[in-house]
């Protein structure tokens, strides 16, 4: 491994950049900023897309090889109950004469909305496809020596969820009207899902409940509804009766953030002010950041629910780097997969082993990990003409990222180093 001044120089850099989220804009600033951030794993895509100013590879390097795994795109809500469960209460309220003019029509509006959801649920949405198409496009744009070389060989595979295959489809598309000449192979099979949509086995499923009472507890600490509940009903009484106002704040923010996941859907965000947004972000980022981030109160473990996934990668890079031709291998799945997936790698913050939930947001943001059709890329560059190390760089949701080794060519690394450090991760984690 090559160190010296030069390792020094560009690993301060690497701190510089990592430091980002205590030493810029804050999250409550972020999110003032674009209150749909807040939508934490409903955050549409293309609502955070970088500038794609991409350091330039080191002289002589060519990329040759993708590896990637993406989630799906924006979908209607999943649970048969996730529209309903709001509407219910305050159909009841409209009943018994205890709406404002307000909640009547929040009520309107939600109902309106709701007969576009009969047999949808889960579906990939009409944003979703677009983001997928944009994803797949810029794909061919950025790395063309991969995906417009001639006959190239792209192997895409998908769970058997619907949202996913047709995400698949949508990039797919994509890289044919760039390459005709392309050779894609679309797979979908339950014999795939052991790594691309993992059950969560062992260690990780023993540590699984440990965080639930922490996250409980930071959500009874910050869900303040008695402002909300004033704005939609007129009786106080009746809602300390007959409502769970904590429930209801909680289910109506979800329906009302992931409205951007549908074109010219009704604006609900409205109802909430900047601080009841915040909140309602920081509770779903500590639980997820429990459920599948490296919290300690979990022991750091729920990352390695994607081991076997990772095992896919470095396996499937081991064939694809020994031939040095171009090619791509395409994975589609879910969200619960690609948040561990980015905090098992270490890419830039995801990492982070926060023990104070009260300062998470100042090192470790959710909306930055996992958004709708949120996306890991491994991008492998060889020496074009020559021999040489074979380099690699991460892109997380098609930014820039720092890998956990040293380098003195960030943000491109030796595939060598971190193929030994996440192999002698999981060889650990095993053990």
């Amino acid at each position: 491994m090559m160190m010296g001044v030069a390792v020094m120089a560009v690993m301060a850099q690497i701190s510089e950049r990592k430091s980002v989220l205590t030493s810029g804009t804050t999250a409550r600033e972020e999110l003032s900023q674009n209150p749909w951030l807040a939508g934490s794993n409903y955050l549409d895509y293309d609502r955070q897309l970088p500038d794609f100013n991409y350091t330039p590879a080191p002289e002589g390097y060519v990329p040759f090889y993708m590896s990637h795994y993406g989630r799906h795109g924006s979908r209607w809500l999943i649970g048969e109950n996730d529209y309903e469960r709001v509407i219910r209460p305050m159909r009841l309220a409209r009943k018994e004469g205890k709406l404002t003019r307000e909640g009547q029509e929040t009520l309107r509006r939600l109902e309106l909305f709701n007969k576009t959801t009969y047999k949808r649920l889960g579906d990939l949405t009409t944003v979703g496809e677009r983001q997928h198409h944009g994803i797949g496009r810029r794909m061919a744009e950025h790395f063309p020596e991969i995906f417009k070389s001639p006959d190239v060989p792209i192997d895409a595979r998908s769970t058997t969820v619907n949202r996913c295959i047709l995400s698949m489809v949508a990039e797919c598309e994509e890289l044919m009207a760039a390459n005709p000449t392309a050779h894609i192979h679309n797979d979908v099979s339950d014999a795939l899902q052991y790594y691309l949509n993992q059950e969560r086995e062992g260690k990780v499923k023993e540590n699984a409940g440990k965080g639930d009472r922490v996250s409980r507890e930071f959500n009874r600490n910050h869900t303040h509804p008695q402002r909300l509940m004033v704005v939609l009903f007129n009786d106080a009484q009746w809602v300390a009766d007959s409502v769970n106002a904590n429930r209801l704040m909680n289910q109506l923010f979800e329906v009302a953030i992931n409205m951007q996941s549908h074109d010219d859907a009704p604006d609900l965000l409205h109802l909430f002010t900047a601080d009841e947004i915040y909140d309602m972000w920081r509770i779903q980022n500590v639980g997820w950041y429990q459920n599948y981030g490296p919290s300690p109160y979990t022991n750091s473990i729920m990352p390695f629910s994607q081991a076997n996934l990772l095992e896919n990668i470095i396996q499937t890079a081991d064939t694809c780097v020994a031939l040095q031709k171009p090619q791509a291998t395409l994975r589609f799945g879910h969200e619960v997969c690609v948040m561990p997936l980015a905090c098992l790698l270490e890419l830039d913050n995801c990492g982070a082993v926060v023990e104070d939930m009260e300062k998470l947001d100042e090192q470790w943001r959710n909306y930055r990990i996992f958004p709708m059709a949120c996306n890991i890329q491994l991008i492998f560059y060889r020496p074009e003409k020559g021999k040489g190390q074979i380099l690699m760089k991460a892109l997380l949701n098609e930014r820039e990222v720092s890998l956990p080794v040293d380098t003195d060519t960030y943000p491109y690394y030796r595939w060598r180093d971190v193929r030994k450090y996440w192999t002698q991760k999981l060889r650990r984690f095993k053990d």
